[in-house]
């Protein structure tokens, strides 16, 4: 049984907007209802958990459940960081799921191949994240802003979402962060963490998370694309 973990409950403050940027529309559909949709509509997910600001909960229901018609979505609410709303969200999945998926509700054209091929992966390698190839020259600096290093950018990936896992594994994994007081930037860092090899899936340039104002814009386009 396959469960997706979907995390909507950042604040979006470099949005600069009033409202979760997670409701903001694209064609006038909210975001976070696109990437709903994406997993609700795919036939090999089971199970969803979408995590959301406690205070936004009777708005999410009415306004994203309600009007779009979303059957049996579990709602799990956020916590202090990232790694709190993904570990209430997994304690919501059904206790039947053996893989699991973290999507960021702000990334709302993931393709149903890439849905695919992360679960087609996870069953041979426990572990997998989405990424694409850097396409720029990265440097590293230092705190006076000189540049220190140029790594290598052909083993440069941008890791993206879905990261897709043995459920256990993962568990396991945030369990032990927690345990030990240790905060992790992703969830494969997490699973990285215990001894477990994460393996990088291709995925899709398309597939970005709208962060800025500048993401709506190119937001707009893809799905132009898309349709």
């Amino acid at each position: 049984m396959n469960g997706v973990v979907i995390v909507a409950a950042g604040t979006g403050s470099r949005m600069k907007m009033e409202i979760n940027k997670q409701f903001i529309k694209l064609n006038e559909k909210e975001i976070i209802a696109y990437t709903i949709e994406k997993f609700y509509k795919h036939k090999n997910i089971q199970d969803i958990v979408v995590v959301i600001k406690e205070e936004e909960a009777e708005f999410f229901k009415e306004n994203i459940l309600k009007k779009y018609k979303f059957k049996n979505i579990k709602i799990a609410y956020g916590g202090n960081e990232r790694q709190d709303s993904v570990y209430n969200g997994l304690k919501l999945l059904d206790n039947k799921c053996d893989t699991v998926l973290i999507h960021d509700g702000a990334r709302p054209f993931v393709s149903g191949y890439t849905i695919d091929k992360s679960i087609e992966e996870v069953k041979k390698h426990k572990a997998v994240v989405v990424g694409v190839r850097v396409k720029d020259t990265i440097k590293v600096i230092n705190d006076k802003n000189d540049i220190i290093d140029t790594p290598d950018r052909s083993k440069l990936w941008a890791v993206q979402t879905p990261q897709t896992f043995d459920y256990n594994i993962l568990l396991k994994s945030y369990e032990d962060a927690f345990e030990n007081g240790f905060y992790g930037t992703d969830d494969a860092m997490l699973v990285e963490r215990i001894g477990y090899k994460v393996k990088m899936v291709e995925g899709s340039y398309n597939n970005i998370k709208i962060t800025t104002q500048e993401d709506i814009n190119i937001g707009t386009q893809i799905l132009k694309i898309q349709d």
